[in-house]
């Protein structure tokens, strides 16, 4: 029984379990139909993808009291590695949805691609695009944060807003076209978007006033 408190107690297998388990099993009993071994990849992998990074939230210095067994550089590791990975394969996710349709009868993967980018009339297809440009800009930013931001905790601030708006597009988007997004799916993707997005404003915002607040009123002032 210790040995098994001693490892539910390490937050990485925790991570494991919600963010990659949890997804893994909305997509084995979700009752959609299935297609190609390729494009069933694609989902799977899409689908985990988007969980981890809403696992990012989770995974920074706001969340020293939840992944406790690790220092802020080895939090902050886990981020860059989990944040370049999974970001690549999002950014390549329009590219997935067509490449199977090459090695398929009927119409052109180029002209599927142009027809979905196109295709303005519909609220998640907006959302999506939005989204991807979001994820762009996060990632590039990222990349060259010291060239582009002097100071690190101006830049922190901007990326946190920053991902807080990719994550409400990306959020709307995969509930709205998603194909394996059941409604028990969406609401695990609603309530990881929600608390991740709470952790960082409680953090960066609620914070930061209350000690503003504490500053104000109760540090004694001096007298001349």
């Amino acid at each position: 029984m210790i040995m098994d408190k001693k490892i539910w107690d390490n937050s990485l297998l925790k991570a494991v379990v919600l963010f990659i388990g949890m997804p893994v099993l909305f997509y084995a009993a979700g009752d959609v139909p299935r297609r190609t071994l390729l494009k069933e990849a694609f989902s799977l992998l899409t689908l985990v993808a988007f969980s981890l990074m809403i696992a990012q939230f989770f995974f920074t210095r706001c969340s020293r009291g939840i992944v406790h067994d690790y220092s802020v550089s080895g939090i902050v590791k886990v981020h860059k590695l989990l944040g370049y990975c999974f970001l690549t394969i999002l950014l390549v996710h329009p590219l997935l949805i067509v490449v199977p349709r090459c090695f398929e009868a009927g119409i052109d993967c180029r002209d599927a691609f142009f027809t979905i980018i196109t295709t303005t009339n519909s609220i998640g297809v907006v959302t999506g695009i939005c989204a991807w440009v979001l994820m762009l800009v996060l990632g590039l930013t990222s990349f060259f944060r010291k060239q582009l931001f002097k100071n690190y905790k101006t830049w922190r601030v901007f990326h946190g807003i920053l991902s807080v708006f990719f994550m409400v597009c990306a959020v709307w988007h995969a509930i709205d076209l998603g194909r394996h997004t059941t409604p028990v799916f969406s609401a695990y993707l609603v309530a990881g978007a929600t608390g991740g997005v709470f952790l960082f404003l409680k953090t960066n915002i609620l914070s930061r006033k209350k000690q503003n607040y504490r500053r104000l009123h109760y540090e004694p002032t001096t007298s001349y």
